[in-house]
């Protein structure tokens, strides 16, 4: 946690902020960066560390400004430092319990140590892996189970691991691991990946990558640690079972707003519904970044949104000043919110009917922070 004092001319009191985010990924951070710059008090909350999926990508290659790639933790690291340098107070491991009205045009976030209060709220609180749901799977966590290569990969150091899925975070991360295993298993549903093709073609390149086809896990099994996993091939039914040291899961992905139910508005799977400002259905509460329902998940995309959602909460504390005003925007907000849903409905509508290319085929978009289907939000990641 950092805690610069920022550039303005009196410090808010205790609790009392202008701007409270939820989520130090590189949306949530940009954010930030734009609120304090523009002299607001900003407080950004992080329930884990700083940098979110980014901060667990070994290397990120389509981030402009960084021609020999540059790795997530050091891109981290950057924009902290940026953040803070303006003024931004970052808390890490600080988990938002609830947030509900506080009245006086304010939001009262309770988090897991204390209380505060904002002005407004940006919610970037971002994703988390999805599990298997399979036998195995809970029992083994830790014991070789694991959803992050760039933190355990190092562990398995001349052994065997299997990787389940077959988008990029599953190839990329599989490609880590061949650093210190000597042989990755990559255990995929479809008879090919859906990766980005650059690393596809890493991947297929590598001696110690195999793939199994078709395919998908139906057991982990050990005696006090991972010792195999059962799977089944989709096609035939036959089951088989791979003896491997660890099992590492990259499924999809889910987003982190269980807190925000019957807060704002969801889409059915969870994710944050906004108007193209950003501006959610609750007035001075915006969202950006992987938890907000968009077509794609990318840094780049998670920056720019980032940037959007702080623009618009400076504009909105402006016009707290300004009742009438205030007033006009939150019903312009309501509005748009009703006119994007219809146009979003129609536009899907349209393209359904056009389009040749389902969107399972229409292939991966690649992203270091994680990806979803445009199909089903949920589905394997292609980061």
């Amino acid at each position: 946690m950092f805690d610069i004092v920022l550039p303005q001319d009196s410090k808010p009191l205790a609790g009392t902020f202008d701007v409270l985010i939820v989520g130090a990924g590189p949306g949530g951070m940009t954010a930030a960066i734009y609120c304090a710059r523009g002299r607001l008090s900003t407080v950004v909350l992080e329930r884990n560390t700083a940098g979110g999926q980014m901060a667990l990508t070994e290397r990120i290659e389509n981030y402009p400004g960084f021609p020999e790639g540059i790795s997530g933790f050091d891109l981290t690291e950057k924009m902290k430092k940026q953040a803070g340098q303006f003024g931004a107070d970052l808390r890490e491991i600080t988990t938002v319990a609830a947030m509900e009205p506080a009245g006086d045009r304010r939001w009262r976030i309770v988090t897991d140590e204390e209380t505060l209060t904002a002005k407004a709220v940006v919610l970037a609180p971002g994703v988390e892996a999805r599990n298997l749901g399979i036998p195995g799977e809970a029992e083994f966590l830790g014991r070789g189970v694991s959803y992050c290569a760039t933190c355990d990969g190092a562990l398995y150091r001349g052994k065997q691991v299997a990787v389940i899925g077959g988008g990029d975070s599953a190839v990329e991360e599989g490609l880590f691991l061949t650093k210190f295993a000597d042989a990755v298993y990559v255990i995929h549903r479809r008879d090919q990946l859906r990766a980005n093709k650059v690393a596809q073609e890493r991947a297929f390149a590598n001696p110690k990558m195999h793939f199994i086809w078709d395919s998908q896990p139906r057991v982990i099994r050990g005696e006090g640690k991972v010792e195999a996993v059962e799977y089944q091939n989709l096609k035939t039914g036959v089951v088989a079972s791979l003896p491997v040291d660890g099992v590492f899961i990259y499924v999809g992905q889910a987003p982190n707003t269980a807190f925000l139910q019957k807060i704002v508005d969801l889409d059915e799977w969870g994710y944050i519904k906004t108007d193209p400002l950003l501006r959610t259905n609750q007035p001075g509460v915006f969202a950006c970044g992987d938890a907000r329902t968009t077509p794609i998940k990318q840094i780049a995309w998670a920056v720019g949104e980032g940037a959007l959602a702080g623009i618009q909460a400076e504009k909105y504390i402006d016009l707290l000043g300004e009742p009438e005003a205030a007033a006009a925007t939150e019903s312009e907000a309501t509005e748009s919110e009703a006119t994007e849903a219809a146009a979003t409905e129609s536009e899907a509508t349209e393209a359904a009917a056009q389009s040749p290319i389902s969107s399972e085929a229409s292939g991966a978009r690649g992203t270091p922070t994680g990806g979803r289907s445009a199909a089903h939000p949920g589905g394997e990641p292609t980061a």
